[in-house]
């Protein structure tokens, strides 16, 4: 099993490079990264998460479940919508478990890239999925929700983690 990389690690942090081989291993990377996500009841989970600095995140939210590899993030609707966030990279040091915290994402979004066998994805999404489009995507970019927050807020959560 896959281990969930933390807060710290500098993998985090790094942008992903392109996914560019459609083989056997992107497919086994693919379903080591559902079972990760499924062992500490995620609903969404990038590669860097796991230690593979490579541009896809795997999802299973709200009954849609998927992979977007090499994805494009378009806003569609700018209007702000603000919800509580967590992430499997941000967990509280003693219980494990994510550490939650208002922030504001995009209500509208279409991620677009392809699938693993090399096949056109295109998604529209609303609410939860648009919010998990957002953040996995956004991991891609070495970056984590902590980094949308006010500084003061930020620092609490990474002390905590």
């Amino acid at each position: 099993m896959r281990e969930i990389r933390v807060i710290g690690d500098p993998v985090l942090r790094t942008p992903a490079e392109p996914v560019t081989d459609f083989d056997r291993e992107l497919r086994r990377l693919i379903e080591e990264m559902f079972e990760a996500m499924y062992a500490v009841n995620g609903v969404g989970l990038a590669g860097p998460q796991i230690g593979v600095s490579r541009r896809l995140f795997v999802y299973d939210i709200n009954k849609r479940k998927g992979h977007v590899i090499n994805p494009t993030l378009t806003v569609d609707d700018p209007e702000e919508i603000v919800d509580e966030e967590g992430c499997l990279s941000v967990p509280d040091r003693r219980t494990r478990l994510p550490i939650y915290a208002p922030v504001a994402r995009a209500a509208g979004v279409t991620v677009e890239g392809l699938d693993r066998l090399q096949r056109p994805v295109r998604i529209k999404a609303r609410g939860s999925l648009a919010r998990c489009f957002q953040h996995e995507t956004e991991h891609l970019d070495g970056k984590l929700y902590v980094d949308r927050l006010p500084k003061n807020e930020a620092r609490k959560i990474v002390l905590k983690a």
